[in-house]
């Protein structure tokens, strides 16, 4: 093991990155969580990625232990999705809230003014963490809440 890191996705990071994926669908976690495909070709396109749109991981050592983004940038909104996903086995020892705090900051650094995120109904744990965070869930997209946070 090594120690605990948020970084921004680089080459260095493909199969790592799809090492985790595997990891994703294998648990069955892209059920809720499914912004893009979930394979080799998407980890080296996210960790080859330069766009104004951001990608991180939490690692420990050479193991990924979370992957989250800021997107929508790219297509010209001003308001980023937040996206988020940690893996089965690093659940329930705070990187989530972690991350999210991370998020919001780098966020707000680069202008935005608000957060957007969509979760699962079912999803009731992400969701209370949410909540705690701050965000307002006022509308939804099927079975998606569609979430808010004033930065």
């Amino acid at each position: 093991m090594g120690e605990l890191e948020i970084r921004k996705l680089g080459p260095e990071w493909v199969e790592p990155l799809s090492t985790f994926f595997d990891q994703l669908i294998s648990s069955g976690s892209v059920r809720d969580f499914h912004p893009h495909a979930f394979n080799y070709d998407t980890a080296v396109e996210k960790c080859h990625y330069r766009g104004k749109d951001v990608y991180y991981i939490c690692n420990e050592g050479s193991s990924v232990l979370a992957y989250c983004m800021l997107r929508g940038w790219d297509e010209g909104y001003d308001i980023p999705n937040l996206g988020i996903a940690i893996a089965p086995s690093a659940r329930g020892i705070g990187l989530g809230k972690m991350l999210m705090l991370f998020l919001h900051t780098a966020a707000l650094r680069r202008g935005a003014k608000k957060i957007r995120l969509k979760v699962h109904q079912r999803n009731t744990v992400a969701i209370e963490l949410y909540k705690k965070l701050g965000y307002e869930f006022l509308n939804a997209e099927g079975d998606q809440l569609i979430g808010f946070l004033s930065l």
